[in-house]
């Protein structure tokens, strides 16, 4: 038999068009109650429920649930062949138990069923803080996040975005379809399902994002996102197709209801008719309070007084718990009742109280968060509360606690809530359960948010840097990256708190405005903490950025010495008779930088267990920012990129002390006055009168 060049050109053809047929994948799950164990592989909190839903996470608290389809997609062919194309349509349910829930699922095309360094919280059980942005993920996600997170770069807190190796969205948008030319917004966070299409045109690199409330009868035929993506460098030859999904502080349950996937070709349509039904929140009333009386057969004098007088106790205490709110208080987000309050820290007793100090009492309390599943839904919290004394100015320290209520950053103490009773704030924070910096580094109570407790371990330096890190990053936040410049005005180790990962959250942010506001200006003309405060706050006594920067100083050289700001004078001098002067920290550290042995000011118990470079940094990262001009002092930018190593700082005691020929050390029995001339540092010690 004679083979024509042409016969074999053909059957060549035929056989590379069967085999591309053979890798192609179209599957359709119109509900998972009958997808066999081997189709899906489930990892975390991933399950099937009974009626037929695949349920990523329910709405406790940072889980991660995966589900992908357990056989690979052939997205990137050799032998020359092109970068296949894909359908997909899937419809979502996310059910959110309160107020807010979070964070959102993602669809996910990744090299593995296992997604390593995955965290749960703003990552979306996707990538982690090890793994995100790296080119070696080979990761394509498309994301419906129903939290803003600033660390993300989040446009909104109900979006799509679509991201490549990175929690980073290469675009994003708020959730919507277009009817026309008209963009119709959609809440993800509805507990309502929502269908949602992605297309890959592997040809041309588009791929298109849309979505529609499954009420939307028809597909939009303009998508909410359209970009183009080279995917030839993320995929590798075989992916696998699926969903990711995590809660965090916040938490919701994301479903799954139906799912269709094709290579080559257009998803298959789902069955809207055929969605399975999922569980949702309850609508009956959270508290029921219900009175019984006895028996009136059994009913005497007795029995009717006794039951009057306990129906009086407790319409007293009824009367007592309740809210008597203003108009305006009802325009503010995040207020929590007072009746939970009143129970969460079981009455306000002294046995639940963490402290005391110059803002009020501070009270361990647990809020008691119902839900579906009966399991423990309960929050740890701190509860500050403070009496103000006065109505003035108690509308717009609300309103500055409800904004500041927004703020999410890692290095800060959340602002879980508020209240106002009476003449009483209450400020519900979350818990932070290994107590404050301050502590750590001395022992005993640690300042007013802490009770009497035995000295902890000796901070190790690595700790200690990190700390001074997270809290640089918090500042930085405050002064720079939230939508409002924030003044923290009392930068102190007291208030550094460390959290179950000895993690540094800075609290207490905002609080001292409640001086400003509800306080007589004859004592809180100067707001902050004596050792800590910088000199212009003496003359101006308005807080600023700059001041935040001074205070940071003064941490900086404090967790770096072991010692604090301003202490008092040794014994063996203030038995000597004579006003003994305090001893004031950066004058003490500046001292040993003149004498050529900087590291002497080292803490000692750290027995020399310290990175040398890093203790160089801190202390004069210390000197600088306490410097007397404020123009002289580094913005807390600057202060991030010398703690990260990104610029190197420099060690001239020219440009530590210039302009700092008038300091004084606010707190301290002694002024200092610093001098440079001909090239050299000199002190004076001008204690009384100038």
């Amino acid at each position: 038999m004679t083979w024509t060049s042409s016969t074999v050109m053909f059957l060549l053809m035929l056989y590379c068009c069967s085999a591309a047929d053979a890798d192609d994948v179209d599957f359709l799950y119109q509900g998972f109650q009958h997808a066999p164990g081997s189709d899906l592989a489930l990892d975390g909190s991933a399950s099937v429920l009974h009626g037929g839903a695949l349920r990523l996470t329910n709405d406790s608290n940072r889980l991660v649930g995966h589900a992908f389809r357990s056989s690979p997609v052939r997205l990137l062919g050799g032998g020359g062949r092109p970068l296949a194309s894909f359908s997909t349509a899937f419809v979502l349910d996310i059910v959110t138990v309160g107020s807010g829930g979070g964070h959102g699922l993602a669809f996910v095309v990744a090299p593995s069923t296992a997604l390593p360094g995955a965290s749960p919280e703003i990552y979306l059980g996707v990538l982690g803080p090890s793994t995100n942005g790296k080119v070696s993920n080979h990761v394509l996600a498309v994301e419906f996040d129903t939290v803003l997170d600033l660390e993300m770069n989040d446009i909104n807190g109900n979006h799509v975005g679509v991201d490549v190796n990175s929690l980073f969205s290469k675009v994003s948008e708020p959730a919507a379809y277009y009817s026309g030319e008209k963009a119709v917004p959609v809440t993800l966070e509805s507990a309502q399902p929502i269908q949602a299409w992605i297309d890959y045109d592997g040809g041309s690199g588009v791929l298109n994002v849309t979505v529609a409330p499954v009420s939307v009868r028809d597909r939009p035929r303009r998508p909410l996102i359209s970009t183009r993506l080279d995917l030839r460098p993320v995929f590798k030859e075989d992916m696998y197709v699926g969903f990711s999904s995590s809660t965090g502080k916040l938490a919701s349950a994301h479903y799954i209801l139906a799912w269709s996937f094709r290579t080559n070709g257009p998803a298959q349509t789902i069955n809207l008719r055929r969605l399975p039904k999922v569980p949702r929140p309850s609508t009956a009333p959270s508290r029921l309070v219900i009175v019984k009386f006895a028996a009136v057969a059994c009913a005497g004098t007795l029995a009717l007084i006794a039951a009057g007088m306990a129906v009086v106790r407790w319409a007293r205490k009824r009367a007592a718990l309740a809210d008597k709110l203003e108009d305006w208080e009802l325009e503010h987000p995040h207020r929590l009742p007072y009746r939970e309050l009143y129970s969460a820290t079981k009455g306000f007793k002294q046995s639940e109280l963490l402290g005391a100090g110059g803002f009020g009492q501070v009270y361990k309390g647990v809020l008691r968060r119902r839900r579906r599943s009966g399991s423990g839904g309960d929050e740890l919290v701190a509860i500050k509360r403070i009496s103000a004394g006065t109505r003035q100015g108690m509308k717009e320290f609300v309103a500055e606690v409800a904004s500041l209520g927004r703020m999410r950053h890692r290095n800060l103490v959340e602002l879980r809530g508020w209240c106002k009773h009476g003449q009483d704030l209450l400020l519900v924070y979350e818990f932070m359960p290994n107590g404050s910096l301050d502590a750590h580094l001395f022992g005993g109570a640690g300042g007013a948010d802490r009770k009497e407790a035995p000295a902890p371990p000796v901070l190790a330096w690595a700790q200690r840097f990190a700390v001074l890190g997270g809290v640089a990053r918090g500042l930085l936040y405050l002064h720079e990256e939230w939508e409002h410049v924030v003044v923290h005005r009392d930068v102190k180790a007291n208030n550094v708190l460390l959290g179950a990962d000895m993690g540094a959250r800075l609290g207490d942010f905002g609080l001292a405005r409640l001086h400003g506001h509800g306080a007589n200006p004859a004592t809180t003309r100067v707001a902050g903490t004596l050792g800590y405060m910088a000199p212009e706050l003496t003359v101006t006594s308005r807080a600023t950025t700059a001041t935040d920067v001074f205070s940071f100083g003064a941490l900086l050289l404090e967790v770096a010495c072991g010692r604090r700001p301003v202490e008092p004078p040794p014994p063996s001098e203030a038995g000597s008779g004579g006003a003994a002067e305090d001893v004031v920290l950066v004058r003490w550290v500046r001292g040993c930088g003149l004498d050529g042995d900087l590291l002497r000011a080292v803490d000692p118990r750290l027995e020399g267990r310290y990175d040398e470079e890093e203790a160089k940094l801190v202390l004069w990262l210390g000197l600088m920012c306490s410097q007397a001009r404020p123009e002289a002092r580094p913005s807390m930018r600057q202060v991030c990129r010398y703690l990260n190593g990104e610029e190197a700082i420099r060690e001239d005691a020219e440009l530590v002390f210039s302009g700092a020929d008038s300091v004084e050390f606010i707190g301290s029995s002694a002024s200092m006055t610093w001098s440079s001339s001909g090239g050299t540092m000199s002190a004076s010690s001008l204690h009384g009168g100038r």
